[in-house]
């Protein structure tokens, strides 16, 4: 993750599902239209399943429509996931 990304999404998958690193980046590209992301990946506790993080430049422009965009790609992924905005 670069400096100027700052956290946009999390999300986590239901029942067994995962996504590795390198189809989460290409996925995450294109909801937000740039190259310039990152994504993470963290045990929870307390959610009992991997916890992802997306990051993005702190000047991406239409979060809703990335949002939209990032939620119809899990969906025709067959992930179905919780996603909740983080840069609100």
């Amino acid at each position: 993750m670069a400096s100027d990304q700052v956290a946009m999404f999390t999300f986590t998958l239901a029942g067994d599902r995962s996504i590795g690193p390198a189809a989460l980046t290409a996925l995450w590209r294109q909801a937000c239209g740039t190259r310039d992301v990152g994504v993470d990946r963290k045990e929870s506790h307390r959610e009992g399943r991997p916890v992802y993080t997306l990051y993005a430049p702190r000047q991406l422009k239409d979060l809703h429509g990335v949002e939209m965009r990032l939620r119809a790609l899990l969906e025709s992924a067959s992930l179905n996931a919780s996603v909740s905005p983080v840069y609100r």
